[in-house]
């Protein structure tokens, strides 16, 4: 490519090189198209109009046309593309210039190309049948893809925490920036090396189809040409390891046209990418920081130890490594191993309908099915995650008279996506149904369902997700074709053997079938709607669970099961359950007990008569503790509207709440007596509804503000508020920047209305305690009263149901207290009860970096 000097237009050299341009591109514009489309140079008309031409070098006279009509910017972008991929081809092919590979290594290099390229064309779908071909080229749609590390703490369902992971992420555009799958590899700074790279997202991300993308892309050539060899493995794979092996022979167990010259591409470990597609479903992925470490490919050792020497470098130093991981399991990898951590964030709304576009092969169709869906919040808010908007497209394709009403639930989604797939199996095996049926031979739908939901059932109660072909409960479905449209098939290859590996086609689908099987069997219900977190080890691992079974419970799905999949739910559970709902609202509303997923439950059944027959004493919803996403908002709403009258306490504390969120929910916000609101990351927008409230409300006497990040001006605009009312009577803002000054805007707030304000932990350096003449409601430093004991058991309260994450983030705040504090009897009360959870969580604690921190904690309070 000739470089353009400063005073030549890119359109310009364009013009003055399009027939070396035509010579040059006409092997690679079909890679090229799809990066100007990716980088939305030109749009999905644009590459149709381009591949409509016949033969490469019409085509790309074609897009030198198109840059011409779209002016000087495309023409830029697409000479420094079109510069990058040359380069990248040339330094593929020189190599390294000392050692010069030998025809026949460049010979296996192409052949394995070719059979990436083979394996890689086709995409499959969740119900891909027999003779279907899907090619992945015209159904992949590009993933967001950002610098970033994820937080570790698992503090819900991964697939619920997504929406407000991808709020984030868009809050902080600014530092996690999108990065392409090419670039993956490349420094963001020159500084040093990217070697290792971990790419986390929560199931149905997408992980697998950016693995699946690189492949594709490399066996092209049209992107990572850096690399001589990639390597794919899967962990479903080494899993069925159950004897010493050496990466020789993890790399042929697939692989076995690169024997002849596997010496050479190991020993040019710095030309060759590894791909590990799925620690998380590692058999032994908390055991991956190993001390025993293999050093060469031929030496035998267990596998988990040739995974860790791999990742801490000690075998192969100079090969690449990327990691693909579900966030429960990434605090799992050394973090030392890692240069580059990488989050999926799934589709961007333009994705979503380029998914549509793509699934339904018809614009007037797709625009048609995604307006049904964006009237739809909970549809459109599952198509983020992509695994979900394929299980949407499923429903609307085939289930467009099943249900007179759309979906309003995840059950309501969930329940049409069994029903459509059922159809769908029926109608495509028709034939082989009336064979099956005349050889007396076939199995009733409803028994095929009961058997997958056994399965699941099983072993979602034991924590699995993997299923192996010898196990009891997958060896009943053996024979029956339907098992394929719900659950995947991995036939991994030993040496004289093989073994098939089973799983749900998505998490989600498995919680599901489990809930029906519990649903419409003599199964007794579990024995609690809401997970415990005593010991800080749980993550909800049944929370979507019990969702979904409260949705089966409910009487329009189990008409709806009943009707079409000939499955009843026993009218006793139906009643038992609704009743229990009732009692244990009712009960978490009184004592202030988190509540949010009998919230979630009580919406999966959609029925107002439950919510009516709530009848609380006193009206506390403590959804504490959760980052909420528009779902959990959305349980919220239902319940608090249907209620009437004040509600007694909203606890909102560590909620992620931000100026949109508390905007969605103004209205319950006028009905609280008392709004706690602390350690969210409150900005003056944020705070500016809070007064709003403030100004308006005839009812809030007592707001939190602690650990919110509030300054004097946020303070001088809630004074502002205060003053319009008179109505507030407490206000904590415990640890945030309030200096003295900002404390003066209360001055003539107390003690009426304001009877008590805390302000201990702020800034408070600015004057001298002695000089600075203060109401006795306004405390800014611990005493020895009943306020404290209370305040202490409310702490200690969060403590115990927190998980271990997220109990080391309290205790960071409340150990930091002088030691003349610890003379007054409610402190020594509330440190000793500290002091034994601590002890105890260190006893369950599994995870070495957790007890450590836990350790610290544990030494200072007994000092």
């Amino acid at each position: 490519m000739v470089e353009n000097d400063g005073c030549k237009s890119c359109l310009t050299a364009l013009r003055v090189l399009r027939v070396s341009l035509i010579d040059e591109l006409e092997g690679r514009i079909d890679s090229l198209l799809d990066i100007l489309v990716s980088r939305e140079v030109f749009t999905r008309d644009d590459r149709e109009e381009v591949l409509c031409q016949s033969g490469p070098r019409a085509r790309v006279r074609t897009v030198l046309d198109i840059l011409t009509c779209k002016g000087e910017e495309a023409a830029k972008i697409f000479l420094s593309i079109s510069s990058h991929q040359k380069e990248a081809e040339t330094h593929s092919q020189e190599g390294d210039t000392d050692h010069p590979q030998s025809v026949e290594y460049n010979k296996v290099k192409q052949k394995h190309k070719d059979v990436l390229a083979r394996r890689s064309e086709s995409m499959l779908f969740y119900n891909t049948r027999h003779g279907e071909k899907i090619f992945f080229s015209e159904h992949y749609v590009n993933l967001l893809l950002a610098d970033g590390h994820q937080g570790l703490e698992i503090k819900r369902h991964e697939v619920l925490t997504f929406g407000q992971k991808r709020l984030s992420l868009q809050q902080k555009s600014a530092v996690q920036r999108k990065i392409a799958p090419a670039k993956l590899f490349s420094s963001a700074n020159g500084s040093r090396p990217v070697k290792k790279v971990l790419v986390s997202g929560v199931a149905g991300i997408g992980k697998t189809i950016l693995v699946q993308k690189m492949l594709f892309d490399f066996g092209g050539n049209r992107d990572h040409l850096g690399f001589d060899f990639i390597v794919h493995m899967t962990f479903r794979d080494l899993n069925l390891i159950d004897k010493p092996t050496n990466f020789r022979e993890l790399v042929l167990r697939k692989n076995k046209h690169l024997a002849k010259e596997l010496d050479n591409i190991l020993a040019n470990d710095n030309k060759l990418l590894i791909i590990l597609d799925g620690f998380d479903e590692f058999r032994h992925y908390r055991s991956c920081d190993v001390d025993s470490f293999v050093t060469e490919p031929d030496e035998d050792a267990e596998v988990v130890d040739v995974f860790g020497s791999l990742m801490q470098g000690e075998l192969l130093p100079n090969a690449s490594v990327m990691l693909t991981s579900r966030p429960a399991a990434i605090n799992y990898i050394p973090v030392g191993c890692v240069d580059r951590f990488v989050l999926i964030a799934g589709f961007s709304l333009t994705e979503v309908q380029d998914f549509f576009l793509r699934y339904f092969q018809d614009s007037a169709t797709a625009d048609r099915m995604f307006a049904v869906v964006s009237a739809n919040e909970l549809m459109l808010t599952l198509c983020y995650i992509p695994a979900f908007c394929y299980i949407v497209c499923c429903i609307l394709k085939e289930s467009k008279d099943l249900c007179g009403e759309s979906p309003k639930t995840m059950t309501d989604i969930y329940v049409q996506y069994l029903v459509a797939m059922l159809r769908s199996h029926t109608q495509a095996r028709a034939e082989t149904f009336r064979r099956e049926q005349g050889a007396g031979t076939v199995q009733p739908l409803s028994d095929i369902v009961l058997k997958l939901g056994h399965l699941a059932f099983q072993k979602l109660m034991e924590h699995q997700t993997l299923f192996y072909a010898n196990d009891r409960d997958v060896a009943v479905l053996a024979g029956c074709s339907l098992v394929s449209t719900f659950l995947d098939r991995t036939v991994a290859q030993e040496p004289g053997c093989t073994e098939e590996v089973y799983s749900f086609a998505h998490l989600t689908v498995q919680e599901f079938f489990a809930a029906v099987y519990c649903a419409v069997t003599d199964h007794p219900l579990p024995d609690a709607l809401q997970h415990s977190a005593g010991d800080g080890s749980s993550n909800g691992h049944l929370d979507l669970f019990n969702r979904f079974l409260s949705g089966i419970l409910s009487e329009r799905n189990a008409n709806l099961l009943s009707r079409q999949v000939g499955l009843s739910c026993h009218r006793d559970k139906v009643d038992n359950y609704r009743e229990r709902i009732i009692r244990e609202l009712t009960t978490h509303c009184e004592s202030g007990a988190h509540i949010l997923n009998h919230l979630h439950c009580l919406f999966e059944q959609q029925d107002p008569s439950l919510a009516l027959a709530v009848q609380p004493k006193t009206l506390q919803v403590n959804v504490s503790d959760e980052t909420l996403s528009q779902m959990d908002y959305n349980a919220i709403k239902y319940f608090l509207n249907l209620t009437k009258g004040i509600i007694t306490e909203l606890d909102l504390t560590g909620t992620g709440v931000d100026c949109d969120a508390l905007r969605g929910i103004q209205p319950l916000l006028l009905r609280c007596n008392r709004l706690w609101l602390g350690e969210n990351n409150l900005d003056m927008n944020t705070v500016q509804v809070i007064a709003d409230v403030l100004q308006v409300s005839e009812s809030i006497t007592h707001l939190g503000l602690g650990w919110s990040n509030i300054g004097d001006d946020e303070l001088l605009a809630i004074s502002s508020a205060i003053r319009v009312k008179k109505i507030l009577q407490e206000l904590w803002m415990e640890g945030n920047r309030v200096s003295y000054k900002g404390l003066l805007s209360l001055s003539d707030l107390t003690p009426n209305p304001l009877k008590k304000v805390v302000a201990i932990w702020n800034d408070l350096t600015d004057t001298d305690p002695e000089s600075f003449c203060t109401q006795e409601s306004i405390t800014v430093s611990f005493t020895d009263d009943e306020m404290w004991a209370a305040w202490g058991k409310w702490v200690f309260k969060r403590c115990e149901v927190s998980s271990n994450e997220k109990l080391v983030t309290v205790l960071h705040k409340v150990c930091n207290i002088s030691v003349h504090c610890l003379e007054a009897q409610w402190a020594k009360t509330f440190y000793k009860e500290l002091a034994q959870l601590i002890k105890h969580r260190i006893e369950c604690c599994t995870e070495d970096d957790m007890r450590k921190k836990l350790n610290k904690f544990d030494q200072l309070l007994n000092y």
